[in-house]
């Protein structure tokens, strides 16, 4: 009896958060402009702002967007006449002119199926827009967090070659400043950023690191 009333007590919990969001999407310019102008999701908005701010994407840029689905930055950078490989764990619906890889970051086969779909180019911006699923723990939702952060850094850090950009979307909490800092040692300029397209109520910025360094591997090389 008792187990019945706590999942009656959940779903209706459930229903109204979801009553919540459904509201807010309603609500939002953004969601209604991604859906006029084709775009899967209102995040597009994002990126745009942050291209317009620091200018990193050209024709012919080679990027790799990680936890792409689903695949709005990828649509935009397509037609901004990027090369794109939008790598996500999950299945993503193909995208005209770009190439769609499912695969974990984690997985240790993960290198080679992505260096597979850049055909021997070597990506000059990566993109994160990835955000794990959140406990509703604000402290454990931020190292979840940073975790992923951390990951895209080693990603960036492999694959980037020299003068090489990189963008994470990062929350606000105790671990920011140290990961300001590991991006400082490696890149030129590294900013924080929030787009106008960020809910206000969140945490949400972007981190914008520029002028990567290289590794010690591509210092090596004559």
């Amino acid at each position: 009896m008792r187990f019945e009333k706590s999942i009656r007590k959940f779903n209706k919990q459930h229903s109204e958060i979801t009553k919540r969001w459904l509201k807010r999407q309603d609500r939002d310019p953004f969601v209604h402009q991604a859906k006029a102008e084709g775009f899967r999701s209102r995040a597009v908005y994002k990126l745009q702002d942050i291209q317009q701010k620091y200018g990193f994407l050209h024709t012919g840029t080679v990027v790799l967007d990680l936890g792409a689905a689903p695949g709005s930055w990828t649509q935009w950078c397509v037609h901004q006449g990027c090369h794109v490989v939008a790598v996500d764990r999950l299945p993503m619906d193909p995208l005209s002119g770009a190439t769609v890889v499912c695969a974990d970051l984690q997985d240790d086969s993960a290198q080679a199926v992505i260096q597979e779909a850049l055909g021997g180019r070597i990506p000059q911006v990566i993109l994160s827009d990835m955000a794990p699923n959140t406990t509703g723990h604000r402290a454990t939702d931020h190292l979840q967090v940073m975790a992923l952060c951390d990951l895209v850094l080693s990603w960036a850090l492999m694959m980037l070659p020299v003068g090489g950009c990189m963008v994470i979307k990062s929350f606000d909490g105790s671990e920011t400043q140290d990961f300001l800092k590991a991006c400082r040692r490696d890149f030129d300029r590294v900013s924080r950023y929030k787009p106008s397209a960020s809910r206000k109520e969140s945490s949400e910025f972007y981190i914008i690191a520029q002028g990567f360094r290289g590794s010690p591997a591509q210092a090596d090389v004559p």
